[in-house]
This record gives C-alpha cells, sequence and structure tokens, in this order.
C-alpha cells in the first residue's frame, strides 16, 4: 500500500497551508513577543463560528475579515488583562480562553453544530470559476495566494516603525520603554494581529470542512507549537524575518504530512493529539540532543588523543 496517494498529498498540502496562518499568529506571540498566549484554541472556535454564521448569511468573503476582526477583539481582550491589569500571560491566555466558550457557542446559536452544506463558501466560488487546468488544485492554488499575501504583509509589516517596535517589545521591554515606545500599545497591536490570523484560519477550516464544531479548536496551540517548532529546526531560529516566516509556513505543511502518514499507517484518529505532543516534544529536545552528542562526541575524541599521547609517552 503507497503510503501517499495524489489524494492525500492534496489534501495534506490545503490543510497545511490554513494552519499556517495559526502558526504565524504564534511566530508572532511566542517568537516575536515572547508571550505564550493561550487565547489560540478558543480564538481558533471563535473565527471559524464567526466565518460559519457570516457565511450561513451568504457572504462567504466578508466572513474571513468577520472572522478576523473578532479574532483580533479577543486579542485585544487577552492583551488588556496583561498590559492594564497585570494578569501574567498564560494566565490571561486561560481566561479568556475559557470565557470564549460561552462567546462561541452563543455565535453559533447556542448549537454545538453548524453546517455549511448547500452553502457559497470561497473555495465552491473559486472552484466554479477556474480552468480546467487547475481542476482538483483550485483550493491549493487559492489557499497558496491567501498565504502568500499574508506572508508578504507581515513581512512587510515587521520591517515597519511600529514593527520594529514590537520586535524589540519581545526582546526587552525595558529597553523600550526607556526609548519612549509604549510596550503597552505594541503588545496589544501583536496580539491582536497574531489572533486575527487565529481567527482567520478558523474561517477558512469552516469553509473548508463545511462545519463548524464548538470543540474544533481544542489542542490548536500544540498544533501550531508542532508546525513552529518543525519550522524552526529545518531553517533555524536566527536569519531574516521573510525566511523564518517562510521556515514557519513550511514546517505547518510538514506536519500535516506527519499526520497524514500517520493516519495511512492506521494510527487511530484519537491518538493524533498525542502525536501532536509527541512531534513537539522531539522537536524541542532536537537540539538539545544534538549539542549533547557533538559534547559527547568531542569529549570521546580528545579522550582517544589524550590516551594515544600517554602510550606513546
Amino acid at each position: 500500500m503507497n503510503i501517499f496517494t495524489v489524494s492525500i498529498f492534496q489534501s495534506a498540502l490545503e490543510l497545511g497551508l490554513i494552519y499556517a496562518l495559526v502558526a504565524l499568529a504564534l511566530f508572532i506571540s511566542f517568537t516575536i513577543l515572547n508571550i505564550a498566549d493561550l487565547t489560540t484554541d478558543g480564538c481558533f472556535t471563535l473565527g471559524c463560528a464567526v466565518g460559519a454564521m457570516v457565511t450561513l448569511a451568504g457572504h462567504p468573503f466578508i466572513a474571513l475579515f468577520a472572522a478576523m476582526i473578532s479574532g483580533a477583539m479577543a486579542g485585544f481582550v487577552t492583551a488588556f488583562l496583561q498590559t492594564r491589569l497585570g494578569v501574567e500571560s498564560i494566565l490571561a491566555g486561560i481566561i479568556v480562553n475559557t470565557g470564549l466558550y460561552t462567546v462561541n457557542i452563543a455565535v453559533m446559536g447556542f448549537s454545538s453544530l453548524t453546517n455549511l452544506f448547500g452553502c457559497d463558501t470561497i473555495f465552491r466560488l473559486v472552484e466554479d470559476r477556474v480552468s480546467e487546468a487547475l481542476a482538483g488544485w483550485d483550493k491549493v492554488a487559492l489557499l497558496l495566494i491567501i498565504i502568500a499575501v499574508v506572508a508578504v504583509a507581515l513581512w512587510w509589516f515587521l520591517g515597519t516603525t511600529l514593527g520594529m517596535s514590537i520586535r524589540a517589545t519581545g526582546d526587552n521591554a525595558d529597553m523600550v520603554k526607556s526609548s519612549s515606545i509604549n510596550p503597552t500599545f505594541t503588545i496589544t497591536v501583536g496580539l491582536c494581529l497574531a489572533n486575527a490570523l487565529t481567527g482567520l484560519s478558523g474561517a477558512l477550516i469552516a469553509q473548508y470542512q463545511k462545519s463548524a464544531d464548538i470543540n474544533i479548536g481544542t489542542g490548536m496551540v500544540t498544533i501550531a507549537l508542532a508546525s513552529l517548532i518543525i519550522g524552526q529546526s529545518l531553517i533555524g531560529n536566527k536569519g531574516s524575518t521573510a525566511r523564518r516566516i517562510l521556515g514557519t509556513i513550511l514546517g505547518s505543511v510538514l506536519y500535516r504530512f506527519i499526520v497524514a502518514i500517520a493516519l495511512r499507517l492506521s494510527v487511530p484518529a484519537e491518538a493524533l493529539k498525542l502525536v501532536s505532543a509527541l512531534i513537539v516534544a522531539i522537536a524541542i529536545a532536537a537540539p538539545y540532543a544534538k549539542k549533547k552528542f557533538a559534547l559527547k562526541k568531542r569529549e570521546i575524541a580528545n579522550y582517544r588523543t589524550s590516551g594515544k599521547e600517554e602510550g606513546n609517552a
């Protein structure tokens, strides 16, 4: 049995591109701002719920912007708790994530599941208008365009004065404050931007799967973290901003390929969260293990060299 078929490859690529937006959100909050934002799970579901309801109203494209706005609002609340009320970042994320459960189910009309079957989605609209040359690959093409626009916009933004201030805040907030830059503002903008991308990803997955589930965001922060770490392992956590953004996107796609292989090898769907946790653990431990292995190798080489010198003496 072939591990990969064209349909499996295509599906993994599509999901990888959609979830790459969440990985980019974590790239902003975790890597740049150095904030562990646990709002991700609830914010993803929020984007999914808002996107689904606006799509049901007959506005699939407006649904994407509505989901981004709702995600930015969730990020604002998280930032407000951190910067104005002195709540630790992890606790602020947990508080907002908990509160979002009620908000999400209210948005969905107090129903745990919303179906979009029979509704026009951006994928369906594009499918009706693409040429035969892109038949079957229209979703990939559309998602590539969306990811490219987001990646270029993010690269440009992080190179602006405000973007540089956000990056400096993550490096040293005290130095930024002494430089007459308001870290409260930069943290708020950064978290709003990150959660806006998470909301966009949620809206896309709702239209892609033609449904919205109240528990769809569970474990999303783990998936995004796995994608981010895989990307950093591929290209390193140094280098230009463009390279790091590209690595994050590639990490997300590679993660979906790993999941696809796991499913192809008959790993139960219930065990995918465990697989995600293992991927994160391995990706985090790999650089440390590599460093320890290199150190041990040098110690063995030095021991052998000293042994030969003693023997010659």
